[in-house]
């Protein structure tokens, strides 16, 4: 819908959602640059603004569980290298992390790992079906530390009930931070979603399927203690 001019007859810009990420000219290696022009077609979805069928996407029908912001996709390989069962899709902007992990699939031949290069709200409202996760995974997302910036914070009222509504009963979302600040905020807004039930009293023990990365163990180095939150998607299918 075009926007109305306003009383000097000049239209407005155009609002835009606040992003939780800045697209940054990383460091592209040649064999990254490689992976995204010869194993894109066979792993990398393209953004559709319709539903995805998960099951032929994957040939096959199994639990699917989406990993938003994977960075490199250390962990990510590592995960869907030892979940054979299920099947994983990954989210990510960044050209370097996506060539990354094209290049880790590739090297260990992960058939049950697909890759969207896209805004993750995006994909999420308009790719994955209501109720058709297993899972979500959110690990070490942008803290945005200065005040100013926490609006970008991807975890936020509004996208959580958004990720809720992907789940299916008994689907669980799972988070993880090395920034305390955003930790609290994480557990404040996931307690407050009503679709979602703390699996633990506050924060969860780091589950056996997330492994330790690189980005952890500096975070460790530095003094950062890591926090995990797992919540659960309740019986009611209303949200």
């Amino acid at each position: 819908m075009n926007a109305s001019p306003n009383d000097e007859g000049v239209a407005p810009a155009r609002l835009r959602p606040v992003r939780s990420f800045v697209l940054r000219a990383g460091r592209m290696g040649p064999g990254q640059a490689r992976a995204l022009v010869e194993l894109a077609p066979r792993h990398v979805l393209p953004y559709q603004e319709h539903p995805l069928d998960l099951a032929t996407v994957f040939g096959r029908r199994a639990p699917v569980i989406v990993e938003i912001g994977f960075g490199m996709g250390e962990a990510t390989a590592q995960i869907a290298q030892t979940q054979p069962a299920t099947d994983f899709l990954g989210i990510e902007v960044h050209a370097p992390g996506v060539g990354a992990l094209l290049q880790r699939i590739d090297r260990l031949g992960l058939g049950n790992l697909k890759v969207i290069r896209h805004d993750a709200v995006d994909v999420l409202e308009h790719m994955i079906p209501a109720h058709a996760l297993a899972g979500v995974h959110v690990f070490f997302p942008d803290p945005w530390h200065k005040l100013r910036h926490h609006k970008r914070r991807l975890i936020q009222p509004a996208f959580v009930r958004l990720l809720a509504s992907r789940l299916a009963p008994g689907g669980y979302l799972h988070c993880a931070t090395d920034w305390e600040p955003y930790a609290v905020q994480m557990l404040a807004v996931l307690s407050a979603e009503p679709a979602l039930r703390n699996s633990a009293h506050d924060y969860a023990p780091r589950p056996a399927y997330r492994p330790e990365t690189k980005f952890e163990r500096r975070g460790l180095g530095l003094g950062h203690g890591v926090r995990d939150l797992v919540f659960v998607r309740t019986d009611d299918r209303a949200g």
